[in-house]
């Protein structure tokens, strides 16, 4: 079973899933447990995204009764033993919960949650919509009302003092506050201190029904208006943060147009695609499911999905992927992957689960919360009595200061500010090309000291290219052949195989009109020849012209230099010796050089494993860059090498295609899968996928993990010092409640949108 929950901020304030952890703590600072109040879950199952695709067997209950963690943690820990629960989905502001199960254990379910005190009310999906839209009174309207009644009782208390008539307005406004913004807050405050949880709802309840108690009613009345406007406040600051994931779902359309069996077009509904559909996409549309094209040429923008802002040609056999937009000509395509397995359905996901996942900085302030909160609470407590026993303070003065205190202990600040930043980062990565795992591997990047690179497709290109094609114009003379001839001969040869090599050459040369197949005959090991004008030419390697005995000494320099690089010398010869030379080579891709540097200068030790023999790895380290290279590496050797350059380095990091590397991309601290878009393999693999294929994809990781982390902290010792400043006051008697609760209003909200700066950064 797994579970799908929106955790909340402090009490209720709906957030994305942020803890996994079998005893995750909460922003109230105590340990989880299924007993425990307000901001508590026993997040012991694994979540999954609420939007995933719809399961046959899911049915939406609208649970009044729940609007808080504690709720959501007492559900799954009822239903967690309930065999055929497939996934558990919260969402706690609109109180629905979703359960993927068959109809013989949803009866169960209800049962069951029934026993434990819910009462589920079976909706629709138009039903839950409804629920979703609130009015403005719902959300804002009764706790500015409430604020405004609060900041009456204040006033009237300040201007009429002494007054019955002042003192009863005072009475019934501060009541009709508390009413408003915090009836809830105080239920769910009593039922913790009934079960000895110190959560955030009962202090507050403590500190509102305290202040009532000693006469302080406008300032009570204050006290939960101003944390009720904060709750919601901070919902939406962090909601933003969470919906900048969410959002990526609406770039994909709801529906196509499919051809019909009787060859018509129509438009139907995503989720009523078959996969292998043929499917029209208009000029300026959104490509609804990856697929193939068949029909057409067009430019898409593939900005969403890899972070980059140029427009990729597609023509017929080339893939397209949902969400990209298609900007020139109508193409028709075939589906290939159905609406819940597209590769932007995949990043979403994996996104999410990302989210899911506490930070060591996330997991550092849950640890430390889960103790300040009790020792400030028995601080409060040493307010209330000693000073009056040792210092003669009036107990009323003892209490209020207490009372104070307890509004200050609230750690909402401390441990709201680390998910909202990883979230925000997280985000970030999504949007230019970078899908990050956890956030451990967010964090870890900025401490990379080494990092190692697969050759093929990591470095280079991973095609053979044409780079040079060089006539012999003295041997082309004595035949009587033009340069031009020459190159259309080699360029007629080259098209009439099927050989990589051949092909690049083929593809090089780009000649300006199409040009014949003729008839080829293998030479094994050698290469390829054939007769034009009944005259036998070839296209061979050098070894075949050695065993001919042709002359090469004139070239060898020259065709060695090229070997020197790397390169690959192909030589068009006729029965009389060689006529041209072609150069083919894997090149590195442009930026690879740039990349490499980059990483230099932040002080990263860079290598290169690769297959291939050492002479070409060597070759191609130097033209990139990088520091050392190997070669002659099977996947085993591979591994090999990361354990010891983590040994002699530390933290290091692998970058690979995700295939012949998965061992070394596994064993690194974080494995990078570079050209990830549409590859299940590197998406499985790798901590970290590079959609754009780019190598400064790795260094903007690591920017973007020294950025995250000196947020983390800013969020931080803010948190504390505010607190801290207001602890070391109050122990002085110079603040007052509603001073204190503006004081972690405000420390809450800058957390929040100092962390959510994240979301406009760019690496």
């Amino acid at each position: 079973m797994t579970n799908d929950n929106h955790h909340t901020t402090c009490c209720g304030c709906e957030t994305e899933p942020l803890a996994t952890t079998p005893t995750a703590t909460t922003c109230c600072g105590a340990a989880a447990s299924a007993s425990s109040a307000c901001c508590s879950g026993d997040a012991t199952l694994a979540i999954t995204p609420d939007h995933a695709p719809p399961h046959r067997n899911r049915v939406r209950y609208h649970v009044p009764e729940m609007d808080c963690a504690v709720e959501q943690a007492q559900i799954t820990q009822a239903l967690e033993s309930l065999a055929g629960i497939e996934r558990l989905a919260f969402h706690l502001s609109d109180r629905i919960l979703s359960i993927d199960a068959a109809d013989a254990v949803q009866a169960q379910a209800v049962r069951i949650l029934q026993q434990t005190g819910f009462k589920p009310n079976k909706i629709n999906e138009q039903q839950a919509s409804s629920l979703e839209q609130k009015s403005f009174w719902q959300t804002w309207g009764r706790l500015l009302l409430a604020l405004g009644l609060a900041l009456s009782a204040e006033l009237i208390g300040i201007f009429f003092p002494e007054n019955r008539i002042s003192l009863l307005s005072e009475t019934v406004l501060a009541l009709s506050a508390i009413f408003l913004a915090g009836s809830g807050v105080l239920k769910k405050g009593l039922v913790a201190l009934s079960k000895l949880h110190l959560t955030i709802n009962a202090l507050m309840a403590v500190a509102v029904i305290g202040a009532f108690l000693i006469g302080e009613w406008p300032e009570a009345a204050m006290v939960m208006s101003l944390f009720a406007l904060s709750e919601a406040l901070e919902a939406r600051a962090v909601d933003k943060a969470r919906h900048a994931i969410q959002a990526l779902l609406s770039l994909s359309p709801q529906t196509a147009s499919v051809q019909t069996a009787d060859g018509r077009w129509q438009e139907q509904t995503l989720e009523s695609i078959a996969t292998g559909s043929l499917l029209r996409v208009m000029p300026g549309g959104r490509i609804a499911l990856d697929g193939v094209v068949v029909q057409g040429k067009t430019t898409v923008d593939q900005t969403a999905l890899t972070g980059e802002s140029l427009p990729v040609e597609k023509a017929e056999g080339d893939v397209v992927f949902a969400g990209t937009v298609n900007q020139a000509g109508s193409i028709v395509m075939r589906s290939s992957a159905p609406a819940g397995d597209t590769t932007l359905a995949k990043i979403i996901h994996a996104v999410e689960k990302a989210q899911n996942e506490r930070a060591p900085t996330q997991r550092l302030v849950d640890r430390f919360a889960r103790y300040y909160t009790p020792t400030v609470f028995f601080l409060a407590l040493a307010v209330m009595l000693f000073p009056p026993l040792l210092l003669g303070w009036p107990w009323l003065k003892a209490v209020y200061q207490a009372l104070v205190l307890l509004v200050i202990a609230c750690p909402c600040a401390l441990v709201i500010a680390t998910p909202v930043t990883i979230v925000s980062s997280l985000a970030t990565a999504a949007r230019i090309g970078l899908i990050i795992k956890g956030g451990v591997y967010l964090e870890q990047a900025r401490l990379l000291q080494a990092v190692a690179f697969d050759k093929t497709g990591t470095i280079t290109q991973g095609q053979p290219e044409l780079v040079a094609w060089i006539p012999l114009t003295e041997a082309l003379s004595q035949r009587g052949l033009s340069t031009k001839q020459a190159r259309e001969l080699t360029a007629l040869m080259a098209g009439s195989s099927d050989h990589p090599v051949s092909a690049a050459i083929a593809r090089g040369l780009a000649w300006e009109k199409p040009l014949p197949r003729i008839q080829i005959e293998q030479l094994s090991g050698r290469g390829i020849q054939g007769l034009y004008a009944s005259k036998p030419y070839r296209l061979v390697n050098r070894r075949y012209i050695s065993e001919q005995g042709f002359d090469t000494q004139k070239w060898d320099d020259l065709i060695h230099a090229y070997e020197q690089q790397a390169q690959t010398v192909t030589l068009l010869s006729d029965d009389a010796g060689p006529l041209a030379l072609c150069v083919v080579a894997d090149v590195i891709k442009p930026h690879a050089a740039d990349a490499i540097r980059a990483l230099s200068e932040r002080g990263v030790h860079t290598v290169m494993l690769s297959g291939d023999n050492p002479h070409t790895a060597q070759a191609i380290a130097l033209q990139a860059g990088i520091q050392e290279a190997q070669g002659h590496l099977l996947p085993e050797g591979k591994l090999n090498m990361i354990e010891q350059l983590k040994q002699q380095h530390g933290l290091t990091a692998m970058v690979g295609d995700g295939m012949n590397d998965a061992p070394a991309l596994a064993k690194a601290d974080i494995g990078f899968a570079m050209g990830g878009i549409g590859s299940d393999i590197a998406m499985e693999t790798a901590d970290i996928v590079v959609m754009n294929d780019d190598l400064h994809s790795v260094v903007k990781s690591i920017d973007l993990s020294k950025k995250t982390h000196s947020v983390l902290w800013q969020n931080i010792v803010l948190a504390l010092g505010i607190k801290l400043v207001f602890l070391v006051l109050t122990l002085f008697s110079m603040t007052t409640m509603w001073m204190a609760v503006f004081a972690d209003v405000g420390a809450s909200l800058l957390v929040i949108f100092n962390g959510m700066r994240m979301l406009m950064y760019r690496p």
